[in-house]
């Protein structure tokens, strides 16, 4: 089976809402107070999304910070458990005793 990419929340910005909407970067930057070079990172997936990004899209945007930061979330953990996979499958689970 096919690994799919790991999705950045850049590219589910620019893919989902920039583009759909003709919004540019430079006025989501201007329209929400973040600065043009962060928002320009995000979208090419060289920075994550902050709880203060992730505030000010939610208002912006109409969508929640939750949203966002589990955007940000997912691809974190997925990142991660790529580079420490034969670490993790070192680790033996915890058994209880009854």
């Amino acid at each position: 089976m096919e690994k799919l990419n790991n999705i950045h929340p850049g590219e589910v910005l620019a893919e989902e809402f920039l583009t759909p909407m003709n919004i540019s970067a430079y006025r989501l930057a201007k329209d929400t107070g973040i600065p043009q070079t962060r928002v320009s990172e995000i979208i090419k997936g060289r920075r994550r999304v902050t709880a203060d990004t992730a505030l000010r899209f939610s208002k912006y945007f109409g969508t929640t910070p939750k949203f966002w930061l589990g955007l940000q979330d997912d691809f974190d953990l997925e990142e991660e458990q790529h580079l420490i996979f034969n670490q993790l499958n070192e680790i033996k689970k915890l058994e209880f005793e009854s």
